[in-house]
């Protein structure tokens, strides 16, 4: 099973949005953008990117859904000039959620969501010089509140039972800090903590202010399988809402997506043969669970 890739869900600017992350991220490129045809969206744009060795995968399909702060970014960086820099570019055209400040957690932090709508975390890691990491965090809210950590295990769970993953170390879950008793936050809630599932590291907090938003499609986490057995497994494992499964997108009982997708799609969608990305792209679009044998057949 291969690591854990965000992605994001833009109405028709992944490929911009995606070149100005790069453009902002030392270490960041653009990898590949590939265009599919004949979907319910149109013409959708799918960007394959990296920021700082970061996988995402961001996709141009029109405005059904939209980013809000229930997933943000962590952007550590080595020195307040970067976090300035970084925060002034991103600021821009965007909406302030934490103005850019010094906090008890960090010297030099600001939460902010860019002109698209995404929500990043900008902060300086002290002797981070060199080491910029960029981490999903995970806001539990409304009635999902309260529950961060039990999805932390439950995810932990999941992924370390999957088929080949018995006992792998990467796959772990720790509590930074609980809330004290501080209204509205439940006491021993918590405030942050970290888990690892198959290496990619998340963040997650429970916040019981009100919010108007929750997670949505507009970001999920592929979770790309080498076998059918292990698209089988984590679809038994994850999904929970039978009317959002299509083409390989499930929700679990968080209300977080995932997409359970094989491997050898990459490589179908990248090849640069038209007739046959038409034919694998009206196969998947007829699935929920990705069929493997399929989709082999449908490539020819």
């Amino acid at each position: 099973m291969q690591n854990i890739t965000p992605h994001l869900w833009f109405d028709k600017q992944a490929r911009e949005a995606a070149e100005l992350y790069v453009s902002l991220i030392p270490g960041s490129k653009l990898k590949k953008v590939t265009t599919l045809t004949g979907t319910p969206s149109g013409d959708c744009d799918l960007v394959s990117f990296e920021l700082s060795g970061q996988p995402f995968m961001a996709i141009s399909a029109g405005p059904l859904f939209k980013f809000n702060p229930s997933v943000s970014f962590h952007l550590k960086c080595g020195t307040r000039e970067e976090v300035d820099k970084i925060w002034g570019a991103l600021s821009d055209g965007g909406n302030i959620l934490m103005p850019l400040d010094k906090y008890p957690f960090s010297e030099r932090y600001g939460w902010l969501q860019d002109k698209y709508g995404l929500s990043w975390q900008v902060m300086y890691t002290p002797g981070g010089s060199g080491d910029r990491r960029i981490t999903p965090a995970l806001m539990f809210v409304g009635n999902v509140c309260g529950k961060a950590e039990e999805a932390l295990e439950f995810y932990v769970s999941v992924f370390r039972g999957a088929p080949g993953e018995t006992g792998n170390k990467q796959n772990r879950a720790e509590i930074l800090a609980r809330h004290g008793n501080s209204a509205p936050e439940k006491e021993g809630t918590v405030q942050y903590a970290r888990a690892w599932l198959l290496g990619q590291e998340f963040a997650a907090m429970d916040s019981a202010r009100e919010h108007n938003f929750a997670f949505n499609e507009a970001i999920s986490f592929l979770a790309p399988c080498d076998t059918q057995e292990e698209i089988d497994y984590l679809w038994e494992k994850l999904s929970a809402d039978p009317k959002a499964e299509q083409c390989g997108w499930l929700k679990d009982k968080y209300g977080l997506s995932w997409q359970i997708a094989p491997v050898m799609m990459q490589q179908l969608l990248g090849s640069g043969d038209k007739a046959r990305l038409g034919r694998v792209t009206q196969a998947f679009l007829k699935m929920k669970k990705f069929d493997i044998a399929a989709l082999e057949r449908a490539a020819g």
